[in-house]
């Protein structure tokens, strides 16, 4: 690699924004540490116009970032687009077979084409580097890849997404509900102004779980169903039961081993106040590792915002400078096999139900009863009556149970007409 590097970098959009400053403001500390001094020759977004913080230098601009490749010898690029298909795919693709370096904090397309684009990076001896699309950042990805690199990991699970966990954090200390919120985490730049739906309905997270799981397990990526659940039916009334039952809901996302197979899954889980995960709170994210010989590792650090984002963009810059060529998943493409997937049917936990119910004589034996011929059998027990409205709110915390009990057990209520609405189910993690 020459001393004098080319960059471009394509989306403008939060991210990619912040980037660029950090780029031009980092120019000679980036020099001073690897020996290399860096230009950014090209920029492209959809719209010239849009209001930015900085000036935008017309001269290195396209609106058509494919032709860049045309125009500019380029080394490295930052693609900051953020769809997993359309132009974002199409310019990292060109990239690649172009010999050109790749960075991307973009999720959804390495965990839909990591497979592909990581053989295309191969094969074309350069880097494709995607550190800023897990956890912000927290160097988790390359924590795996080089510090735990002679681990045997049978877990990875934690906080993965700022946005939600932000949003059940604020719930909990201002008592505010949902949507009030929501538009409070819009406004403060941590949730998406216009839709945000990806970060709530665990799908963000998710593919997120996809990457770590490729990397921790050294596998191709998953395309199996899983069970996904997001936080939007979770309501303020769940967070205040849970935190008079010593309990508070987190968004986990979890990968794991079991019996060789492999389990992901992202949904609303209620665990111990006291419990080291139950205390990350904000737009924290945090993730533990679990494997031999190290034991459990945590790390922890922000993970939603253009600031932790560009951070891991710019680690991932460095360690290309440095002349590390490496291969995107830690070790050659076809070394990763496909696994056989663990059927989520089985998966167990112990169940917190909330039923909304006419509050008449029957109505709690009936719905006892239902549960016990489901083989779910009741731990504890709460009703807390509304006499004026002739109605209750029904706690059950249950016994462990599968996945495929409760599923079958709970279908039952939909046609009961004294259960007031679906029953409210939170898996409760151990």
């Amino acid at each position: 690699m020459n001393n004098i590097i080319n960059l471009a970098v394509v989306g403008l959009g939060q991210i990619g924004s912040y980037l660029l400053n950090e780029i031009n403001t980092k120019k000679k500390d980036i020099e001073l540490k690897t020996g290399k001094k860096i230009n950014v020759v090209a920029i492209s977004a959809k719209n010239i116009n849009k209001k930015r913080k900085f000036k935008i230098n017309k001269k290195i601009f396209y609106k058509n970032p494919l032709k860049i490749f045309k125009i500019k010898k380029i080394d490295i690029l930052f693609e900051a687009i953020g769809a997993s298909d359309g132009i974002s795919k199409k310019v990292v693709e060109t990239a690649l077979k172009n010999k050109i370096h790749v960075i991307t904090p973009n999720k959804a397309l390495i965990s839909k084409h990591g497979d592909n684009l990581a053989k295309l990076a191969e094969s074309n001896n350069v880097n494709l580097e995607f550190e800023a699309s897990v956890a912000g950042g927290i160097p988790i990805l390359r924590t795996i890849k080089e510090g735990l690199v002679t681990n045997k990991i049978s877990k990875v699970y934690g906080i993965l997404n700022g946005t939600s966990n932000y949003i059940l954090s604020e719930m909990r200390d201002s008592k505010d509900n949902f949507s009030k919120v929501l538009k409070k985490a819009q406004k403060l730049g941590y949730a998406e102004p216009g839709n945000p739906k990806f970060d709530l309905n665990g799908l963000d997270a998710f593919a997120k779980v996809r990457i770590l799981s490729a990397l921790a397990f050294n596998t191709k990526i998953s395309k199996h169903k899983c069970l996904v659940e997001g936080i939007e039916k979770i309501e303020l009334k769940d967070i205040e039961i849970a935190n008079q039952l010593n309990l508070r809901i987190k968004l986990l996302g979890i990968s794991e081993i079991i019996n060789n197979q492999l389990f992901e899954t992202v949904h609303p889980c209620l665990v111990s106040k006291n419990s080291y995960i139950g205390n990350v709170s904000g737009v924290m994210n945090a993730v533990i590792l679990e494997g031999k010989p190290v034991g459990k590792s945590i790390l922890q650090g922000e993970g939603a915002g253009p600031g932790p984002t560009s951070s891991s963009l710019l680690s991932d810059l460095f360690s290309i400078l440095r002349g590390d060529i490496k291969k995107p998943f830690g070790i050659p493409s076809n070394k990763r096999k496909s696994i056989k997937y663990y059927n989520a049917n089985n998966y167990v936990n112990s169940l917190y139900l909330r039923f909304e119910v006419n509050d008449r004589s029957g109505v709690l034996s009936k719905i006892t009863n239902r549960l016990a011929l489901y083989k779910i059998s009741v731990k504890r027990l709460i009703q807390t009556p509304d006499k004026k409205n002739n109605k209750a709110t029904i706690i059950i915390i249950t016994h462990k149970t599968d996945e495929i009990n409760s599923k079958k057990c709970l279908s039952v209520f939909k046609k009961d007409k004294d259960i007031l609405k679906y029953p409210t189910l939170i898996r409760i993690y151990n």
